[in-house]
């Protein structure tokens, strides 16, 4: 039995993305399973891949899967663009984890209207993939369209009482 191409390529692209990431994908003992079964190691890395989303989704439901898609990757990034001069990592996740912080916040608070969205986690997922995803960078785009004129009014008004206030000397 053939396989049908797309699904060939789909096997193809599993493969180059276990071959960039030895480590996380366990390429060679999937490499030597491969050869001692004659399937590829593409089937049992997805079949790894299944059981383990579907332990973390028994554990704590859709919650707990959007929870470590918001935060697990955001955070490596950022641990990453700590330690880089490029100013533009540092904008893009400090942006992130504002509007991260927004939305957490605006969850907790009206989380009772969240019961009446439909597939509401799922759309939560794809909202902060979208945030985050280099092609995107959709956080930019939700922190000047949305947030800072929301709060940069406030910020500038506090600014100013605050710059009114005198300062007392020590000596």
């Amino acid at each position: 039995m053939t396989l049908p191409p797309q699904v060939i390529a789909a096997i193809q692209k599993i493969d180059i993305f276990m071959e960039r990431y030895p480590t996380l994908t366990q390429y060679e003992k999937l490499k030597s399973l491969e050869k001692q079964t004659g399937y590829s190691k593409a089937y049992f890395f997805l079949l790894g891949f299944t059981v383990i989303s579907s332990i973390i989704y028994g554990l704590g439901g859709s919650k707990l899967v959007t929870d470590l898609v918001s935060f697990v990757y955001p955070a490596y990034m950022s641990f990453k663009a700590i330690d880089s001069s490029n100013a533009v990592e540092h904008t893009q996740w400090l942006t992130y984890w504002v509007v991260f912080s927004f939305t957490t916040i605006f969850e907790n608070i009206c989380g009772f209207i969240t019961d009446f969205i439909p597939f509401y986690f799922f759309l939560k997922v794809a909202f902060f993939i979208w945030l985050y995803h280099p092609k995107f960078m959709g956080a930019g785009l939700v922190y000047t369209e949305v947030i800072k004129p929301f709060v940069m009014p406030y910020l500038n008004s506090l600014q100013k009482k605050t710059a009114a206030v005198p300062t007392k000397k020590t000596e």
